[in-house]
């Protein structure tokens, strides 16, 4: 890998490998090795489809959530992001909401109502979380400009982004104040009595829509969704839902076993909930509010949000090989495309969420800073020059075939939407700024002197 796992979990010093568990959560420091991590993320697929098909109960559950905790926890720069603790935060109160040890289809028993009320908890946090960080941030989000930039800013843009940017500005300070009522004022509603509750989470529901059509965030906007849903109870979905569907949940609602012990156990949850959520609440009403944040190793009860910060324009890295032996001006460079992000001008925008490709989404953020604060990239370009097979295969192309490149280098580019009406088909249109890194072949001193002090030799 890039950032090797077993170098990783190797930094840490502990007494024990259980001191190790309770401090650092992953069942890798009981076995790290490309095998272990392809059987438990096989296993993982294997256990959600299970679940997918009807088949839940709370010690299924507990093994989905602690298998995903286990590669957040030694996925680093890439697993930092923050729809990863809020998976992990939905899925540990996703345990609680099955019965504990039915293994029917369906289970016949109805879940705690702490547990919804928790869910509701959960959308509140991340709603208004979003909206505060966004008004402390940046002033683009106080005087309503934001999106003149956010759609040809954002990670990856996808093929309705540009419609989106070019709309007129009366839109976009339109859109910035509709964003700060979905996410300032609506939350409140979560609590409100049946049909105000319903409401806001309509309208919640259907903001995250409107953002799956704007771009490619992952699956943010989809795990989003899952808390909202706890806004609407069996009177909503009676309305809605197909005659089998309500025929299973009536049958469910008028089973109690096991019910007085889910009780206990919802109550002993919401006690922890609430005792987790002290500093999280105290980081949502700081000056000094920081987002995508854990207060405790088991990302139980965390703290949200997403652009805080929009960028005023798109800095693109375009990783370059050459196979010449002397560089000189006639020296001819080719590109290395990625799977998602712009590289060549001409090439659509793809429709990749809920799918993240997080090296496409790592140097979007590498673009925004200093070679010394991605050692991820460096490697990946030590990899380039040996046509590493791993490396190549989270790119789009491999422009040497044949053999490796000798020198690779990295420029910098702003990238613009090309206007809509470009008679050249182009996407984009871009202008080179100057290099980003500058040429480096496996021989040159620096870069091996760099990949030994992180020990990736091999």
């Amino acid at each position: 890998g890039l950032l090797p796992a077993k170098n990783f979990l190797e930094t840490f010093k502990f007494d024990s490998k259980s001191d190790a568990l309770l401090k650092l959560p992953t069942i890798f420091w009981l076995k790290i090795s490309d095998g272990m991590l392809l059987t438990l993320a096989w296993l993982g697929v294997l256990l959600s489809f299970i679940v997918v098909i009807g088949f839940a109960n709370s010690i299924l559950m507990f093994v989905l959530w602690l298998l995903y905790m286990s590669f957040v926890h030694i996925g680093q720069l890439f697993y930092s992001y923050g729809w990863e603790i809020q998976l992990l935060e939905t899925g540990f109160l996703a345990i609680f909401l099955c019965p504990l040890l039915d293994a029917r289809p369906f289970p016949k028993t109805a879940p705690p109502k702490l547990v919804i009320w928790l869910f509701r908890w959960l959308a509140f946090r991340i709603y208004l979380g979003a909206g505060l960080i966004k008004i402390r941030a940046d002033q683009c989000w106080r005087d309503l400009t934001c999106l003149y930039h956010h759609y040809e800013t954002q990670p990856i843009p996808n093929p309705l982004s540009p419609y989106f940017h070019f709309m007129p500005k009366w839109f976009h300070k339109f859109g910035v104040l509709w964003n700060h009522f979905i996410e300032l004022i609506v939350p409140f509603f979560i609590f409100s009595p049946r049909v105000l509750r319903y409401m806001a989470g309509i309208l919640m529901i259907s903001f995250q829509f409107i953002l799956t059509l704007s771009g490619n965030l992952s699956f943010l906007n989809w795990i989003t969704i899952v808390p909202v849903i706890a806004c609407f109870d069996d009177n909503f979905f009676r309305k809605i839902m197909p005659k089998w569907i309500i025929n299973k949940a009536e049958s469910a609602a008028a089973h109690k076993r096991f019910y007085k012990p889910q009780k206990i156990i919802a109550w002993a949850l919401v006690f922890l909930i609430a005792w987790l959520s002290i500093p999280v609440v105290q980081n949502l009403f700081s000056s000094r509010q920081i987002m995508n944040t854990s207060f405790n190793q088991w990302g139980l009860v965390n703290t949200y949000g997403a652009f805080g910060a929009v960028g005023k324009f798109r800095g693109e890295l375009v990783i370059e090989g050459t196979t010449d032996n002397v560089l000189t001006q006639q020296t001819k460079w080719k590109a290395y495309e990625f799977k998602a992000k712009p590289t060549d001008t001409h090439r659509n925008l793809p429709i990749i969420a809920p799918y993240q490709p997080r090296i496409d989404w790592q140097i979007w953020f590498a673009a925004m800073q200093r070679p010394e604060h991605n050692p991820w990239l460096i490697h990946l370009i030590w990899k380039l020059l040996d046509n590493d097979k791993d490396a190549l295969s989270l790119l789009a192309n491999n422009p040497f075939p044949e053999k490796p490149p000798k020198y690779i280098k990295v420029d910098y580019y702003i990238y613009k939407f090309a206007p809509l009406d470009d008679k050249s088909n182009a996407v984009w249109h871009r202008e080179y700024i100057g290099q980003w890194l500058p040429p480096l072949s496996r021989e040159t001193k620096e870069l091996k002197e760099y990949i030994k002090a992180y020990e990736w030799e091999n």
